[in-house]
């Protein structure tokens, strides 16, 4: 029986860099975590060279996703957070090309990326298929060494928190099941995302709360906005065309607006027909996508490869059904971060553990949920639209052509969001109570699958669409 998990909003939903939460923000993190134990222990200034190892799917699909570029930051004491988006592949290349790294900004020391960063591709950690390992070498001969798991939505842990990674102490409304969540809003006769809100109270105060999802919201808000106005071609080698911008410019023809809120009121004057709408939906999806690919500043929702979803139907609640006062913002996130904390708790939200049910699947039933909710549904309305979004995401592979986050990856978000819009319509018309299959019964199930899929479907490159495209694609 798992440890009870405490999962804050926040856990749910952080902002980073793209172009993966579990490549990309999770290695990232952990570079800066060995950084800052070198300091705990006072070694930091007498480290004279350090070797990074990355096992799994970490070392097969890595150059893809980033993996190299985010520990090379992370060590260097960048935080993604903040950090300039735009001196992202710069400053790899800077380290890579002087061959020195600057540990936490400060300590320079020799670094070859060909020796010192090493891809183990036929290797994989008992404990998680993305593993990596730190080690540091100091000027008296001895060593220092550390283990660090990224084990999906930026999550990290270490060997022994593997199955813990997340916050110990009790809430008082703890919540591990869909079944929960109908008994304790039944017995507090208050909405889902309430019942959030008087959890997070246990992190901080209800103000710091909203000051922190304004900050999320701006961030999702920020990435659409980039994503529509940018053009060109992806980085990676694929040649991926943006398709976003074009779309946008298409569209709306003539501009008239200067920020994102001009711009999405001039969308909410414009056609509101079912293909309208369908068009903006998934113009929003693939703006936050191609942003992420491109090493954006997004949010992890509940990952990068899947950022796009929840923003675009969230947009689209905002836009198309009138709902764009803060407060149905706040109500948006807060419900989709319990629905996401169920399926973190209850199988898993990392594609190398799960395939692209666990991200895709995830985001979807996370915004069906917190649509429905704010449409006005009951929490057994909000379990169900969650339920029929995952439903129709069981045993989604996670297959991207040469381990980058773009094909199939940027399209699959603008079809997750229209799911979660399918799904929630479906249960604001539906009786929950006459529901033939449950939330949890779903839960159960794709951990099963997730367990039962072939590991080259798993985030490896190594079958499905990865394997069946050109080589001369597959091989940048």
């Amino acid at each position: 029986m798992r440890e009870k998990e405490q999962i804050s909003v926040f856990d749910m939903f952080k902002i980073g860099i793209g172009p993966s939460s579990s490549h990309t923000l999770g290695p990232w993190r952990a570079a800066q975590s060995f950084i800052n134990a070198l300091v705990k222990i006072n070694q930091l200034e007498n480290v004279n060279s350090l070797v990074v190892n990355l096992y799994g799917s970490l070392a097969k699909t890595g150059l893809g996703h980033g993996t190299d570029v985010a520990i090379l930051l992370g060590l260097s004491g960048d935080d993604p957070i903040i950090f300039d988006v735009d001196d992202v592949l710069p400053k790899y290349s800077r380290i890579k090309d002087s061959r020195q790294l600057f540990l936490k900004g400060v300590h320079k020391i020799d670094f070859d990326y060909q020796n010192n960063l090493i891809f183990h591709w036929n290797k994989i950690d008992g404990y998680h298929p993305n593993g990596m390992s730190f080690v540091a070498f100091f000027n008296d001969g001895s060593s220092f060494c550390e283990n660090y798991y990224s084990i999906g939505g930026g999550f990290v842990v270490q060997k022994e928190e593997v199955s813990i990674a997340f916050s110990k102490f009790n809430l008082p409304y703890p919540v591990d099941t869909a079944a929960d969540l109908v008994s304790w809003t039944d017995k507090l006769d208050c909405k889902i995302s309430e019942l959030v809100f008087r959890n997070e109270l246990v992190w901080r105060d209800e103000a710091s709360t909203l000051r922190k999802m304004d900050d999320i919201f701006e961030v999702f808000s920020a990435s659409v906005y980039k994503g529509c106005h940018s053009f060109g071609h992806l980085p990676g080698g694929l040649n991926v065309q943006r398709r976003a911008g074009d779309l946008n410019k298409k569209w709306l023809k003539a501009g008239n607006y200067n920020n994102f809120d001009s711009w999405i009121k001039k969308i909410g004057m414009g056609e509101k027909s079912f293909e309208s709408i369908l068009d903006w939906v998934s113009c929003f999806a693939l703006a936050v996508n191609e942003v992420n690919a491109s090493f954006g500043r997004v949010v992890t929702a509940p990952t990068n490869g899947s950022a796009g979803v929840i923003p675009a139907v969230l947009l689209y609640m905002i836009i198309f059904r009138g709902k764009s006062d803060k407060q149905a913002v706040y109500q948006f996130i807060a419900t989709a971060s319990e629905i996401g904390s169920i399926f973190k708790k209850g199988a898993t939200i990392s594609a190398a553990m799960g395939g692209c049910q666990a991200e895709i699947g995830v985001s979807s039933a996370m915004a069906a949920g917190a649509l429905t909710e704010c449409l006005g549904g009951t929490t057994r309305q909000v379990i169900m639209a969650s339920e029929i979004a995952m439903e129709h995401h069981l045993g989604l592979t996670c297959d991207p052509i040469g381990g980058l986050v773009q094909v199939p990856c940027i399209e699959r978000n603008s079809m997750g969001a229209i799911k979660a819009i399918l799904a929630s319509q479906l249960a604001l018309n539906s009786d929950p109570m006459k529901a033939k299959v449950s939330l949890d019964a779903v839960i159960a199930t794709m951990w099963e699958t997730a367990i039962d899929m072939n590991t080259k479907y798993k985030e490896t490159a190594e079958g499905g669409l990865a394997k069946k495209v050109p080589i001369s694609l597959a091989e940048c």
